[in-house]
Order: structure tokens, then sequence, then C-alpha cells
């Protein structure tokens, strides 16, 4: 496997109104975005001002998906050094294709798959850049942390560990709520994962953005129209807050009280 297998490398945001989500990200994680040049003028790339490197992606949620009753939300793409094998590994340990591997012209090759579970995400691999932008860095605006909420977090973990190649950090006794199990792509720890609550609908993937203070990114939150659904809430190093956007798609952030 190469360094890269396994490891978050872009976030989409698929919602009902594009032009609203820009504006409400842009003053909750002070992001900038612009059109990706595409034919059609169907995507945006979030961007943190001042750098080459875009995060993350805007676009609007496919029809197909608002007939079958998927919300708006977050999707994560997970970087594989084989994508049709990796869809073929998936299905054959359980978990479905959503949408075959299929090429985005210059940019790379992806596929949208599903866990055991349910859980959805992407998996891409890009096209190598000739001076790729730099490592993202536990700096306001990245992705700071990666969550599952599992139907049975255990062999959630299982799973991944298989595919992707993850390996258990820290676990975490969470009493009622039961473990919580972080993991790590080549050492280098970037998530966990748990059993989701009961009322929690679906198992679902969760990320957590990094803002330059929580108190501030309530209020803007509030302001913007989203909702607050947990926090502040303490975690090593850093307190977090659970959100949803003005268009009810599920997000988190996590830095400093301020």
């Amino acid at each position: 496997m190469s360094d890269t297998h396994g490891k978050f490398v872009w976030y989409e945001l698929m919602t009902t109104d594009t032009a609203a989500a820009a504006q409400f990200y842009g003053s909750v994680v002070g992001w900038t975005a612009r059109d990706a040049g595409m034919d059609d003028n169907s995507y945006q790339l979030f961007e943190i001002p001042g750098t080459e490197r875009g995060v993350g992606g805007l676009m609007t949620l496919p029809e197909e998906l608002k007939t079958m009753g998927v919300p708006p939300h977050w999707v994560g793409y997970v970087a594989v050094d084989d994508v049709d094998a990796m869809a073929k590994t998936f299905t054959d340990n359980g978990g479905a294709v959503r949408r075959p591997p299929s090429d985005i012209p210059g940019i790379g090759r992806f596929a949208v798959v599903a866990d055991p579970q349910g859980a959805v995400l992407i998996i891409f691999k890009p096209i190598p850049m000739d001076n790729p932008p730099p490592e993202p860095t536990m700096t306001p605006g990245y992705c700071g942390w990666h969550e599952l909420y599992a139907v049975d977090g255990a062999t959630a973990f299982d799973f991944y560990a298989k595919v992707f190649g993850w390996t258990k950090d820290m676990a975490m006794d969470m009493g009622a709520m039961g473990i919580y199990q972080t993991f790590a792509q080549n050492g280098v720890m970037m998530g966990g994962m748990m059993t989701k609550p009961a009322d929690m609908p679906v198992p679902a993937w969760g990320y957590y953005f990094i803002v330059e203070g929580v108190d501030t990114a309530i209020d803007k939150i509030k302001s913007g129209g989203g909702q607050i659904l947990e926090g502040p809430m303490e975690v090593p190093g850093s307190f977090v807050v659970q959100a949803t956007d003005a268009q009810g798609a599920y997000f988190a952030v996590t830095g400093p009280r301020g």
C-alpha cells in the first residue's frame, strides 16, 4: 500500500442551496468559495484564504438522491491505490457500491461505496500532480477529525482495518455510550468510531472542521440559520461543537474556546 492509501483527502457538501451554504461556511469556518471551472458551473471549491489548497467541494444535491429521501450532507473522499479493486474489496467484504468507478477528467477516478452497515464514503485515486499543494495541517480551515457512528462500532473497525489498513489507537470507555475507538493511518491518529445512539436514524460519517474559536463559531452558526446539537464539549486538547447548517447538513467544529 502507498503512504496515501486510506487517507481522507477531500470533503464534499451536497446541499439544496449552494449560495447560502457558501456564505454560511465562509462565516463559520472562514472558507472562500469559487467556481471549479467545470463546463456546467455545477461545482465550487472551498478554499482557505491565503493558501493554494482547496479543502472541499460544494454542489447541488442530485435530484435522484432527493427523491430517495437523502438530505443535504457531507461526504469524505478516501484515497486508495486502485479504485476498481477497492470497490470489489468493499463488495467482497459485505459492503456495497452505490456508484460504480468512473473518471473525473483531469482529476482522478472515484466510486461511491458504503460499508456493510450502510455508512457512505467516496474512494478516490487522484491523477498525480506535478506540484502538489502542501499537506493539511492542524490549523483553522482544515478537517481535524473523522468520526463514524456505526450500527456496531467493533465490527465496523474490523472492516475498515481490512480494506484501508487502519490501526487501533486509544480506546475510551464512554459508559452507557460504549467504547469510542480511535484509529490511525500510517501511525497518525485521524478519527474515531463508536456504536451510534439508538435515536440516530442511520450510520454515518461526520467531519470536524478546525476553527479559531468554538464560541465565535457557535454564534455564527446560530446567526447563519444553523442549529447547535451538542457542545461546546471538552475533548483532549480542544473543544468540539456538533451542529447542522441552515440546510440541515450535519457537521462539527473543533478548536479552543473563544
